[in-house]
C-alpha cells in the first residue's frame, strides 16, 4: 500500500503516551495504541490497526 506520493507528501508525528507529560492522553489512549488522527483536533481514524479505506477516504486517494 503506497499513499505518499511525491505530489502528496505525508508527514507522521509520534506521541508516546507512555513518555509523555499528559496523564489525560494516557488515561484516555493506552489500551487503544496504535491510534491515528488526521489531526488530533478532529476524531481518530483508527486504533489497533490501519483501516486503509477511511485514510485513503481521507487522503481523497
Amino acid at each position: 500500500m503506497r499513499l505518499q506520493t511525491p505530489q502528496q507528501p505525508i508527514s507522521v508525528d509520534v506521541i508516546d503516551i507512555d513518555h509523555a507529560d499528559d496523564p489525560a492522553l494516557l488515561a484516555k489512549y493506552d489500551e487503544l495504541v496504535p491510534v491515528l488522527f488526521a489531526d488530533l483536533s478532529q476524531p481518530e481514524l483508527c486504533h489497533y490497526f490501519l483501516d486503509e479505506a477511511k485514510v485513503r477516504k481521507l487522503l481523497k486517494i
